[in-house]
């Protein structure tokens, strides 16, 4: 009888951690020593689900990459669930709370849906359990999710990304996670040209405790306006200013080679910056094609304008053959002056002679004034349709800006199907 009561007595002992009371009482360590010793890796089966609360969430935007479309986040989650095989009463301990290695004991694993990219680490190395065996534990997320935002009106844009934090669940079996009903944000809430405008908590309608943070991003338009919308605005006023400089000599055409090289260089940074497909492309690169082709256009008239006063073999318009054919007559009467010199060497032939190089003077000169005055003409001409074609362009941007990606693309199909 007495080695059967010595038996029952070290079972008892090696179940339950409150016979341990004069061993563990007033050393903490001592506690967490027996608690480790049960080997708490699994998760607690009292039921096949486990509850897990979310006591707070502090949310941080740490990038956007607006070409890629993608965000990068820092999300701290505190949770906490109840263990009852970690929990003690008085008699083993006085201690309401101590704390464990997080690697010791179990801890929930979150499912992060549409992540791309994915770290979870502890937010420290130890877990907190009280006497009740509630759990309090910490982790730091770090997540890439790839976001939908709309760039139809770049940088005057503002968007939504989906940052999904769940448990997960195969049949009666898995996590459960209770949201709080407000995310704090930490940091900075501007990143790069980004801005977080707001972090919400909201819930799936087609499926049940399924939620995710909804954030809110806009652009912050200085960058944007003074590194392209700004430049290029002054690269086309240039351009218009241009058409008062004098055709002769080349500076305009210089000048407007310069002015396209500009623009080149703008249209590469604006291609490094923002996506180049998508189901709307963005009006910035509309803008710049249609500065493109004008400053090219620009160039091209004015090369031929410069030809057009240097040379008169390139149009046979009535101008260029009246032009032409005074021309031969002043050859003819320098040919006539010459045959003149050589019959006569009198006074009478050289007065002649001064007159008719006089004439010859006057008439190259008319030829040269008609030939620049059809040449400004055509200058003011171009000038004044490059003037209605810029503001014109123009309008039409600042139209646009009202109208939907959607809407704009239905109006763009109803013109393409008028043309036959």
């Amino acid at each position: 009888m007495f080695l059967q009561h010595m038996i029952s007595l070290l079972l008892l002992m090696r179940s339950s951690p409150i016979v341990l009371t004069d061993r563990c009482e007033g050393s903490y360590r001592c506690l967490a020593n027996d608690l480790l010793a049960k080997n708490m890796k699994i998760a607690p089966q009292d039921t096949c689900s486990v509850l897990v609360t979310v006591a707070s969430m502090e949310y941080e935007t740490l990038s956007f990459d607006t070409k890629e479309q993608q965000m990068s986040c820092r999300v701290k989650v505190n949770m906490r669930w109840s263990d009852f095989s970690l929990m003690w009463t008085e008699e083993t301990s006085n201690a309401e709370a101590i704390m464990l290695p997080v690697d010791k004991i179990w801890t929930p694993g979150l499912a992060l849906d549409n992540a791309i990219d994915a770290t979870s680490k502890p937010y420290t190395d130890d877990v907190v359990v009280t006497s009740f065996g509630s759990v309090s534990h910490a982790v730091i997320l770090l997540i890439a999710v790839s976001c939908d935002i709309k760039l139809f009106t770049y940088p005057f844009v503002s968007g939504q990304c989906l940052v999904a934090i769940n448990g997960w669940k195969n049949g009666d079996c898995g996590i459960v996670l209770f949201y709080p009903r407000t995310v704090t944000t930490s940091g900075g809430t501007l990143s790069g040209e980004w801005m977080t405008e707001n972090v919400e908590i909201a819930k799936e309608d087609d499926m049940e405790n399924r939620k995710y943070l909804l954030v809110t991003l806009s652009i912050n338009p200085f960058s944007a306006v003074v590194t392209l919308i700004l430049p290029s605005a002054l690269i086309m006023l240039a351009d218009l200013v241009s058409f008062s400089l004098p055709i002769q000599g080349g500076e305009r055409n210089n000048l407007k080679v310069t002015l396209m090289l500009s623009l080149t260089m703008f249209i590469l940074i604006l291609n490094d910056r923002l996506p180049s497909g998508g189901e709307c492309t963005p009006l910035l690169h509309y803008h710049f094609c249609f500065c493109l082709v004008n400053l090219v256009l620009s160039m091209v008239t004015s090369l031929v304008l410069t030809h057009l006063l240097t040379s008169d073999s390139f149009m046979a318009s009535t101008c260029l053959k009246r032009i032409r054919r005074q021309n031969a007559q002043l050859d003819q009467n320098e040919a006539d002056a010459g045959m003149k010199k050589q019959s006569s060497g009198s006074a009478k032939a050289s007065l002649q002679k001064i007159v008719n190089f006089l004439e010859n003077v006057e008439q190259k000169e008319q030829v040269a004034n008609s030939k620049e005055a059809f040449v400004n003409y055509l200058d003011k001409f171009c000038f004044c349709f490059f003037c209605f074609l810029t503001s014109f362009t123009l309008s039409l941007l600042l139209l646009s800006q009202e109208q939907t990606c959607a809407k704009l693309k239905r109006y763009i199909s109803g013109i393409m199907s008028l043309i036959p």
